[in-house]
């Protein structure tokens, strides 16, 4: 096949011309994990841990179910991020004093020092993604992503929601 075959030339499949808006957000998720994942390998973290982080920064110790559940992943991907981010040094987990059943996860000093490298990868991203954009016009993007976000929850499910940690965290 050669660069000049028409399927190699489309900028919109076929099959996703009736869905000209979904093709478009599935592009830049992708294209904006591409560039978060180069900025932060440079902090030692892969795509997706720094969301751990952030929750783990915003709410302290976390029982490991509960986070499994606040940032909608399975329980065998949040648990394999948790022990590449513990093999670095950036978690520790425990057993709950309340429950020697559930176990506790925390940031460690060295995954509290890395918030404010994370911080800067987001600014930056933030930045790059919408260069070009004036004020209103990011705040009208970031509404109606918004909008779009809730009308795919539902469908999304379990799995698809994030919802907050227990006791308002």
């Amino acid at each position: 096949m050669q660069g000049t075959d028409p399927v190699c030339t489309e900028s919109v499949p076929s099959a996703a011309r009736g869905g000209p808006v979904s093709i478009a957000l599935a592009r830049v998720a992708r294209m904006h994990r591409i560039a978060a994942g180069r900025r932060l390998k440079d902090l030692g973290l892969y795509p997706g841990q720094e969301m751990m982080m952030m929750r783990l920064w915003d709410c302290g110790p976390v029982r490991q179910s509960e986070l499994i559940q606040s940032l909608g992943l399975d329980a065998s991907t949040v648990t394999k991020m948790l022990q590449r981010l513990e093999q670095c040094g950036h978690v520790r987990r425990r057993q709950d004093p309340a429950d020697r059943r559930a176990v506790l996860v925390e940031p460690t000093e060295d995954g509290r020092a890395l918030r404010t490298g994370v911080e800067g990868v987001w600014s930056d991203l933030e930045n790059l993604s919408l260069n070009g954009l004036g004020p209103d016009d990011r705040a009208e993007l970031a509404r109606l992503l918004g909008l779009v976000s809730e009308n795919l929850r539902e469908e999304a499910g379990e799995e698809g929601a994030c919802p907050p940690l227990p006791g308002g965290c």
